[in-house]
């Protein structure tokens, strides 16, 4: 079925009259994005507020798995128990405890500072597209809603994997943060991944020769393949890493991950509103002509 205007009119009304109708169309489409923008910045306002600390907050169960090897809380404070190590003076096993003498000197979450530096800049976007900038203008509108998409997304990445240049061996953590310093032996590594809590301990032990560091790499693997050795008990029992200036090989590696509710429901939340700036965009870019 096909429709026909009647009388016909002329060419060049027919395309005067459709464009009216596409102005109308991106007049309607911009007033009604500036709902949009303001159901944004609630949902972003309500993503701030996962990210603040509360008391008492959640106290996060840490236990490696078929093993004792660590166990222990995650809530202000880490908390957990490593029966490879010597066994702190009283206890039946190492405990680190986070220092609170010198607040300076804290265990910051980079991937958090990072989420909500980039959840502040969406609120300043929505700000501008609100306020400051010209609401009715559609490129201005289009770029906004790029930047907040790019924003979204790399926060919700950010709560999915750590950047492996601030994880072990590269950036160490301040050993005076510990409430006993960290041994120099024993790496710690906080971080998020899949918006779970990550802990990563390793036990050190330096190499003098990297020389023979090869060949009895050589050694070993030929040992294991004809069963004359144990299989190594993790990926890096065979590297060696640059630590503190240090060359040495990674003797114990223990992970375990810990989910944070408060950070899934901060990732389910951003990918929401992700979702909806996607709409929003593929909306504006038919009506301006650029869906392709």
């Amino acid at each position: 079925m096909s429709t026909t205007v009647y009388p016909p009119l002329p060419a060049d009304r027919l395309l005067q009259e459709e464009q009216n109708s596409v102005s109308r169309e991106l007049e309607w489409l911009l007033e009604s994005l500036q709902e949009t923008l303001a159901s944004l910045r609630l949902g972003l306002e309500e993503c701030i507020a996962l990210l603040e600390p509360t008391e008492p907050g959640c106290k996060l169960v840490l236990s490696s798995h078929r093993s004792e090897s660590l166990k222990g809380t995650i809530t202000r404070d880490v908390q957990v128990k490593i029966h490879s190590l010597a066994p702190t003076k009283g206890f039946q096993c190492y405990k680190l405890v986070l220092s609170t003498d010198l607040p300076e000197r804290c265990l910051v979450l980079d991937q958090l500072a990072e989420v909500k530096n980039l959840v502040n800049q969406s609120l300043d976007v929505v700000d501008v597209s609100t306020w400051t900038g010209d609401p009715k203008n559609a490129n201005f509108i289009s770029g906004q809603l790029r930047l907040l998409y790019d924003n979204m997304q790399e926060a919700r990445q950010t709560l999915k994997i750590a950047d492996g240049n601030k994880l072990f061996p590269h950036n160490p953590v301040d050993a005076r943060i510990f409430d006993h310093p960290l041994p120099e032996n024993l790496s710690f590594d906080l971080s998020i991944s899949d918006a779970s809590l990550r802990v990563e301990l390793r036990t050190l032990e330096p190499v003098k020769d990297h020389v023979d560091t090869l060949a009895n790499f050589g050694l070993q693997r030929l040992a294991v393949a004809i069963g004359a050795a144990r299989k190594p008990e993790h990926d890096e029992s065979n590297e060696v890493f640059c630590y503190r200036g240090v060359d040495v090989r990674v003797k114990e590696k223990i992970r375990v991950e810990s989910a944070d509710p408060n950070l899934i429901a901060l990732m389910v939340k951003l990918a929401a509103l992700e979702h909806n700036v996607s709409l929003s965009r593929k909306a504006l870019d038919i009506v301006m002509g650029r869906d392709e």
